[in-house]
């Protein structure tokens, strides 16, 4: 017997013991005590007749480097991740719109380098915004985005970098991510991928 049979069924006990209440006990206190079971009972019943559904992490976006041939392959497989396993539509919009929450990504991949996109999404604290319209010390405003190659989302390097394609595709940039970027599975990544990275790390610390 599931779980939630073993609810339903408790459910139905309330709702009985409490019109058992209504029909033969006359007390005021206990009549009302009994209605509120029926109540309480009706509304977990009805709550448990939804469908329960499993709460499932992302599954993760399978990147066949054999089937890249160009930039625009790693843009698409990007826009894929945006939408999907990054959950960057969640709070992120291309181009203006009344629901989004956080910044509009139109145009970013020609505002900001590849570099500090990646900083930005590896590490959003890296810099933090500071209002220095009012006197006095200036508000800082950090950042609320996770880092999205930790968990939740988990984002693995090729992914990142696709997403960053994307953007950059979207501004009607060139996009700066080729083949040679991505890491191979089973393979070690190449020295400018090391050295590219090594750059990030020391930047971060600089700030």
């Amino acid at each position: 017997m599931s779980e939630v049979v073993q609810l339903q069924l408790i459910s139905l006990g309330i709702v009985g013991i409490g019109v058992l209440i209504l029909l033969f006990i006359k007390a005021t206190f206990l009549r009302v005590t009994g209605f509120v079971a029926i109540v309480l009972g009706l509304f977990a019943l009805m709550s448990l007749a939804v469908p329960q559904l499993a709460s499932l992490p992302p599954a993760e976006e399978k990147i066949d480097i054999a089937s890249i041939q160009t930039p625009t392959d790693i843009a698409a497989i990007g826009q894929s991740v945006f939408f999907s396993k990054g959950q960057c539509a969640l709070c992120h919009s291309i181009g203006p719109s009344e629901s989004a929450r956080c910044p509009d990504l139109k145009g970013i991949g020609a505002k900001l380098s590849q570099e500090f996109l990646y900083e930005s999404l590896t590490d959003p604290q890296a810099f933090v915004y500071q209002d220095y319209r009012h006197g006095g010390v200036p508000k800082e405003y950090p950042a609320t985005m996770p880092a999205i190659d930790k968990d939740p989302i988990g984002l693995s390097k090729n992914e990142i970098l696709a997403v960053i394609a994307f953007l950059q595709q979207m501004s009607g940039e060139p996009i700066s991510i080729s083949v040679s970027d991505l890491d191979i599975p089973g393979q070690a990544p190449s020295a400018p991928a090391k050295a590219a990275e090594s750059a990030l790390v020391a930047d971060a610390h600089m700030h």
